[in-house]
């Protein structure tokens, strides 16, 4: 899976009719909200502002007036196809004076994002996970500085018999980290996957 590293843009013409194909990098419904917010109020005089939207649990299509499947599900395949999250993709209609049919209606709003993403630049989404760690007292900071060392983020410490910490990191670093506190702690540490 991947998300866009920046916004991206491109313009198609077809038939007179002008279609600003736009991608977003974003984390929720209501970052879209206010994007599109912005889009309609620098576009006014577009005829039609269509969106897909892919972001963690909160997907969204709207075809903002055109025949219905014509624009926002052609351009939510083309996400799809890409493997992309966290990302909005708008295309802004302008009016040419000729229609183009459904056929001809689908392949300009798929290919305005396609032609979009010829233009972003894409990173690779990290997926994160969350460990239980368990050390002696006498160990806590030795193991705070080798968790420190994998970028990971205490997120709860509850002191009990012994130190325990919830910790979130990069799920590809899990194992490296396994290893290494247990070599470092002789064995003294209990780690769970959650």
């Amino acid at each position: 899976m991947h998300q866009l590293a920046a916004p991206a843009f491109a313009e198609i013409e077809i038939k007179k009719s002008r279609f600003l194909g736009q991608l977003y990098p974003l984390h929720s419904r209501t970052e879209a909200r206010d994007r599109l917010s912005q889009i309609r109020a620098a576009h006014p005089n577009a005829v039609h502002v269509c969106w897909a939207l892919v972001c963690a649990g909160e997907s969204g299509l709207d075809d903002d007036g055109e025949p219905s499947g014509t624009a926002a599900k052609p351009m939510y395949n083309v996400l799809v196809h890409k493997e992309v999250t966290n990302v909005l993709a708008v295309v802004v209609r302008y009016w040419g004076g000729i229609k183009l049919g459904a056929g001809g209606l689908t392949r300009a709003y798929g290919q305005a994002i396609s032609e979009a993403f010829k233009m972003a630049e894409l990173i690779a989404v990290e997926t994160m996970a969350d460990i239980h760690i368990t050390v002696n007292f006498a160990d806590e900071t030795h193991a705070r500085r080798t968790l420190d060392k994998y970028a990971a983020q205490v997120t709860d410490v509850h002191y009990a018999d012994m130190v325990q910490m919830a910790v979130r990191l990069k799920e590809k670093q899990i194992d490296a980290l396994i290893i290494e506190l247990t070599e470092q702690l002789k064995g003294q540490v209990t780690i769970s996957t959650l």
